[in-house]
């Protein structure tokens, strides 16, 4: 079972959690919430785990069909539940922008796999209510 270990760092919210092999993220509350912006927001964190977790798949999906990524880049945007507690996001939107000598059916495909089938992130999300919607850009 993954081991995470969280510790109080920076101010009143300022986190740092470990995973079992040393890798640190830092976490805090907005400003507003007595924050001091020391590190990512936790439901920010929680799309860019999505981020992580479909690039993953989309790179290796294309690396099997024999296509050459060159660079990758993703746009998550998010909305969140208004007026409740917890607020959870309800919907999300991605722009996957893919570059390379990539066909652009394989790419579509490598992406509607990750997000319907194979990113263990996205079936969380959606599970707790998120709509999630992508588009996919292909660059030469």
């Amino acid at each position: 079972m993954p081991k995470i270990e969280l510790s109080r760092v920076s101010g009143d919210f300022g986190f740092e959690a470990k995973d079992e092999n040393g890798h640190i993220v830092k976490m805090d509350s907005n400003p507003q919430g007595g924050g001091l912006d020391f590190g990512v927001r936790p439901m920010q964190m929680l799309l860019m785990g999505l981020g992580g977790c479909s690039a993953i798949d989309v790179i290796s999906i294309l690396k099997k069909q024999r296509q050459e990524v060159r660079d990758y880049k993703m746009v998550i945007n998010g909305d969140r539940e208004a007026g409740k507690e917890p607020s959870l996001w309800s919907a999300v939107d991605i722009e996957f922008h893919i570059y390379g000598d990539i066909d652009p059916d394989k790419a579509q495909k490598a992406v509607d796999l990750s997000v319907t089938k194979y990113c263990s992130v996205a079936a969380t999300l959606e599970k707790a209510g998120a709509a999630i919607k992508y588009k996919v850009f292909v660059h030469p």
